[in-house]
């Protein structure tokens, strides 16, 4: 039998390795499956999401539109609009469909102060992303006169430059998540060996969540975009590492202990396993929430970020513990737990920490909620949605080719509409749409199999709010005339993604409060501290989200927040903020059955504290990398998330939680109170005296 335990974590690294054999194929192949495209985020329900599948149906079926735009600032001369329609010529015998004629038959358009043109060329989807000949396209058009300025831009354009900003982002993110976190182990365990273990880990648990996250993309057709992709490495990396912080605390004073490290590790995990496991199911109902959504890209992270939290969860309760089994006590080298060895001192930081909570418990609450309303009073700095053209931190070619439209047509803000309806309503949908307050143009699209396709052009500057609201006066216009008809295109698809992205703040929130209120009730077997938690996590978020508002807008410069930022925000911020009080209010509730709680919540915080406080800056460093992609959007979630969790850490775990249970004492716990070995209740007095 003995023998037998001794194996046990050799078979366990042996039964690691041909998971992550078996699974490197298939997380390879989790590229081939994502989706960027505006369109596939949106729901089924959205008008633009249906405007795609109605383009199906067309002859030329659905087509990328580029746009061309060609700048002289001295003004064009005959050669340059010479070639302005050689380029159109080549393009559409190079990557139009045979024997189909463009839907814009070859129009060229000149600006006023003829400076400027632009032409549309329209590519069949058939052809592929655009991502994989826009390079083809940008060849053709650098055959051009000096001095003239040309840039491929347009929805085909813009959504090119997304592939391509996006293409090798796992590998850079995960790059910069290794050194970061790997820089932070170090410190904490300055250990030359102890900081690597972890890391390796986390990387099988990588491999093994991308494979089931393709997986679960063939299986249910869920959408999986490369910003979900770079979310799962960083919830890996980041969770992982937190659970591996606390078992080798665990760990580390069992040894002191007992001599074996088998038996150690044995009664570290009997102790450590339920609040990891309890952490990770809160994650997961919080996560799982999202399968309500109705944008397709927030119902896909659910479950692949499940599979994460799983794949984490599973290495660092098996393989994590058997490598430290075999390395034994060296691992620890140079700060090695011998037998004997007395624990943490009472005299540290966090002993201190907790008698001056419970000293001044009053004080620590208020002053603890007093900082955190300033904070949340940044919610009242004005911040507009972001807009499609503003997502990129450096601008590309396809953005500034689009801003150059409104600064030589006046009449023309940026891209174009597509609207769709029935054949026989055309005449009457293209008079309705040009009575439209607010349109410029409109330029013949396609015509077949019953329906008919034009393009819109808006004289208002690209996703701003008097182009959404030209836009839903349209749509109504529209639908006045044929009720089955649809306006669509990238500006469309912002508005459709705001609108989608709001309604599911409101179904998401209450939500993911309810389910992870219910599973720490479960956890718990409390009434009382669930919702002290979630109050203070809620109260948290408010203040994280305040101060990152204020500094997104107001010392960033930031052109806008994203219209999922605040569920995003809000599902890790909650679920990973009640974490860290699950971590502590589970040793809490073990120390209150054996000394009372007022002492059983102060020891819990000395304890805890150290290892909590290291996990807390592991996880706000992981997602603080997502800062150095070149996308707003992956800048505001990780610095949103990164601050949050470390307000979450230093204040709210560490005070304000700690206060109001000292506060509420034996209630805290109610209906069912902690209850010793001996079966009669905990002592109730506190500690210390009170003010």
């Amino acid at each position: 039998m003995n023998r037998t335990r001794k194996a046990l974590p050799w078979v366990m690294i042996i039964i690691w390795a041909a998971l992550v054999a078996g699974a490197l194929p298939l997380a390879a192949r989790l590229d081939g499956v994502k989706s960027d495209s505006v369109v596939d985020y949106l729901p089924s329900s959205a008008q633009s999401t249906q405007v795609t599948a109605l383009e199906t149906r067309l002859p030329r079926g659905q087509d990328y539109e580029f746009l061309i735009v060609y700048v002289r600032d001295s003004g064009l001369t005959q050669e340059d609009k010479d070639t302005v329609k050689r380029h159109l010529d080549t393009l559409i015998a190079r990557f139009g469909k045979p024997g189909v004629p463009p839907p814009n038959e070859g129009k060229v358009d000149l600006s006023p102060d003829g400076k400027a043109a632009f032409t549309i060329a329209s590519v069949p989807s058939e052809r592929g992303a655009p991502a994989t000949y826009i390079d083809g396209m940008r060849a053709v058009v650098a055959e051009r006169p000096a001095g003239l300025d040309v840039k491929v831009s347009g929805p085909g354009g813009i959504e090119a430059d997304i592939d391509t900003v996006f293409d090798g982002i796992d590998e850079s993110l995960l790059i910069a998540a290794t050194i970061v976190v790997a820089l932070i182990l170090v410190l904490t365990y300055r250990s030359p060996l102890l900081w690597l273990i972890p890391l390796l880990c986390a990387g099988a648990a990588v491999v093994l969540s991308q494979a089931g996250a393709y997986l679960l993309v063939e299986a249910f057709g869920l959408t999986v975009s490369d910003q979900n992709s770079a979310i799962l490495i960083i919830l890996v990396f980041g969770v992982a590492t937190d659970y591996a912080l606390l078992i080798v605390a665990r760990y580390r004073e069992e040894l002191r202990l007992q001599d074996e490290p088998l038996s150690a590790m044995g009664t570290a995990l009997r102790r450590s396993a339920p609040a990891v496991v309890a952490s990770a199911a809160t994650v997961i109902a919080g996560l799982l929430c999202l399968l309500a959504a109705d944008m397709n890209s927030l119902k896909g992270l659910g479950p692949v970020a499940t599979v994460a939290i799983l794949s984490a969860l599973a290495a660092m309760l098996t393989l994590f513990p058997a490598v430290l089994v075999l390395l034994r006590r060296p691992a620890f080298w140079p700060r090695i737990p011998r037998l004997g060895d007395p624990g943490p001192s009472a005299s540290s930081l966090w002993s201190r920490l907790g008698e001056a909570v419970a000293r001044r418990r009053v004080t620590a609450v208020a002053g603890s909620l007093l900082l955190l309303g300033v904070m949340a009073l940044g919610l009242l700095t004005p911040a507009s949605p972001l807009r499609q053209m503003d997502q990129f931190v450096n601008k590309p070619e396809s953005i500034s080719g689009l801003q150059q439209i409104p600064a030589h047509f006046p009449d023309l803000g940026g891209q174009p509409l597509i609207v769709i309806g029935k054949a026989e309503t055309g005449d009457r949908l293209r008079a309705a749409a040009q009575s439209t307050p607010g349109v410029s143009q409109i330029t013949k699209g396609q015509l077949g199999n019953g329906l008919t396709e034009f393009a819109v052009l808006l004289r208002h500057k690209p996703d701003t709010p008097p182009e959404y609201a030209a836009i839903e006066t349209l749509r109504a216009r529209i639908a006045a005339v044929d009720p089955s008809a649809r306006v669509g295109g990238p500006s469309a698809q912002n508005l459709d993604t705001i609108k989608a992205a709001a309604a599911d703040e409101r179904r998401l929130i209450p939500l993911i409060l309810l389910v992870v209120s219910l599973v720490l009730g479960l956890l718990l077997r409390s009434v009382v501290a669930p919702l002290v938690l979630i109050a203070t996590v809620v109260v948290s978020f408010a203040a994280a989200l305040g101060v990152m508002t204020f500094v997104f807008v107001q010392v960033l410069g930031l052109p806008g927040l994203d219209p999922t930022l605040v569920v995003l925000g809000f599902l890790f911020l909650v679920a990973l903020g009640v974490d860290y009080n699950i971590f502590l209010m589970t040793r809490a509730r073990e120390e209150s059955a054996r000394i009372g709680t007022p002492r059983g919540v102060v020891r819990a915080l000395v304890t805890t504290g150290g290892v909590i406080t290291s996990a807390g800056v592991v996880l706000a460093a992981t997602f603080g990398a997502m800062a150095t992609l070149p996308l707003v959007f992956m800048i505001e979630l990780g610095l949103l998330v990164a601050f949050g969790v470390l307000l979450d850490t230093l204040l709210v775990r560490s005070v304000l939680v700690p206060g109001v249970a000292l506060l509420l004492d034996w209630r805290v716990w109610w209906p069912r109170l902690p209850v010793p070995a001996s079966g009669s209740p905990a002592p109730a007095e506190s500690p210390v005296g009170t003010r």
